[in-house]
């Protein structure tokens, strides 16, 4: 007997059902992109690994999927390299290649080899998978897609604004209560000058951005361990557990961060968008959270954060302002920012809370019975006006017994079915059933199209 075929850890399928899902997430996520002026584009799946390496941080280049080369892998590789067993150099030379970890570097790297082609500021949308070597858990996969809005070529605070208005716009379409939490990476760098750990500011950011998942006793044993002295670590604690109003963390932080002109240059940056957003009657909270230090490098301004109020998940959406991403493929000065909505687990979000549409879900709108090839030739007629009029329609291929007939529409979930015998055919109208509360009505072809469209 053949083994059992399986997926990799981390990866999922997904049934028609739960892409009729996934696609009403897309679709919305689009739609309000479009509303904004953004245009969509693609990358390739992988990258070369010059571009992806050193991007993310340490911690972030161990998670990238590397491919191996086709051919001879093995050439230029000396018996010595081989058997010295070192992974990370063996993977540089059998490897030139890897599988995207986000959508912003491959972006970053898009603008720049396109660079004659772009109208400046670019606003660009992309909806694609990218792939961690992660441990898969709950909420978390190996395998999972990005719906990222960017704007390049700017250096305008209005653009953070109205990233943070799609933001509020997309989950109240969804129907989920949400926290967008703000931060500027300005006033943690701030922070790390005057606690005097400056050229820790990677070690402190990495370590507060896993707050919520560890605990504060744990991200203090982590700034320890980085070399952060006791006395920086005690300064730190009455900063990042501040706690108040946004005005209020605001006024203090203009205070404390007194002698740090990076520090204020973050505060300030942050009331503006704070102020602004104050004015455009957002339906969801926002907050300035300063334990949100997104781990990622190349964040060097604003930095988002999406948390769901009714569900124990992960950040849902994030992001945040790069003033140097290109910099790194030889074209400085191009400032950058941009969202990322985690698809992935706004489908596991809308599923716990059972927020689907039923018309975003449901497939096919109405079953026409084959009695057989009569009645079949019959009721293809008044299914292509059906479909011309948009409506999603379908007949069973085979004149098998109507129970079968009748329970392949309950089991797709088919609202309507139009039953064509002998005595409907000589009246030329089809008996249409609603099958969630059972009553049938015999119409014409124009009728039905009226009684599904309305």
């Amino acid at each position: 007997m053949a083994a059992k075929p399986g997926i990799p850890k981390g990866t999922r399928d997904f049934s028609p059902v739960e892409m009729a899902k996934r696609n009403y997430i897309f679709n919305t996520i689009r739609d309000v992109y479009h509303l904004y002026g953004f245009q969509q584009i693609e990358t390739p799946s992988m990258e070369m690994l010059s571009t992806l390496m050193g991007k993310y941080g340490e911690e972030g280049d161990k998670l990238l999927f590397k491919i191996q080369n086709s051919g001879d892998y093995f050439s230029g590789i000396t018996d010595e390299e081989l058997l010295s067993r070192n992974a990370a150099k063996l993977a540089s030379k059998f490897c030139e290649k890897g599988l995207r970890y986000d959508l912003t570097v491959p972006f970053a790297r898009y603008v720049v080899m396109h660079r004659d082609e772009i109208t400046f500021p670019f606003k660009r949308y992309q909806i694609q998978p990218v792939w961690r070597a992660d441990r898969p858990q709950k909420g978390r996969y190996r395998e999972f897609y990005q719906c990222d809005a960017d704007v390049v070529g700017s250096d305008s605070l209005l653009n953070e604004v109205e990233l943070m208005q799609i933001v509020d716009t997309v989950f109240t379409r969804f129907g989920i209560r949400v926290c967008i939490k703000i931060n500027n990476r300005k006033i943690l760098t701030g922070i790390a000058e005057i606690i005097g750990e400056a050229d820790k500011i990677v070690d402190i950011t990495v370590a507060i951005d896993k707050l919520d998942k560890i605990g504060l006793d744990n991200v203090n044993k982590e700034l320890a361990e980085k070399g952060i002295s006791e006395e920086a670590i005690a300064k730190l604690q009455p900063i990042i557990l501040l706690s108040g109003t946004n005005a209020e963390k605001l006024a203090t932080l203009k205070t404390v961060l007194s002698d740090s002109e990076t520090g204020l240059k973050g505060v300030e940056e942050s009331e503006f968008i704070l102020d602004t957003l104050q004015t455009m009657g957002l339906k969801n909270e926002i907050e300035l959270d300063l334990t949100l230090a997104r781990g990622l490098n190349y964040y060097t301004g604003a930095i988002f954060e999406v948390k769901a109020l009714d569900v124990q998940i992960g950040s849902i959406t994030g992001g945040g302002r790069y003033d140097n991403l290109t910099g790194v493929f030889g074209m400085a000065g191009v400032s950058g920012v941009g969202i990322s909505f985690g698809a992935d687990r706004i489908f596991d979000v809308l599923n716990q809370l059972e927020l689907y549409p039923k018309e975003a879900v449901n497939g096919t709108q109405l079953l026409f019975i084959n009695f057989g090839e009569k009645e079949a030739a019959f009721s293809m007629g008044i299914l292509s006006k059906a479909r011309a009029a948009g409506i999603r329609a379908e007949i069973f291929p085979d004149a098998a017994k109507m129970k079968k007939q009748m329970s392949y529409a309950n089991v797709k979930n088919i609202p309507f079915v139009a039953i064509v015998g002998e005595n409907e055919m000589n009246e030329g109208k089809a008996m249409l059933k609603n099958m969630e509360n059972g009553e049938q009505q015999l119409v014409t072809a124009e009728e039905l199209i009226g009684a599904l469209t309305k």
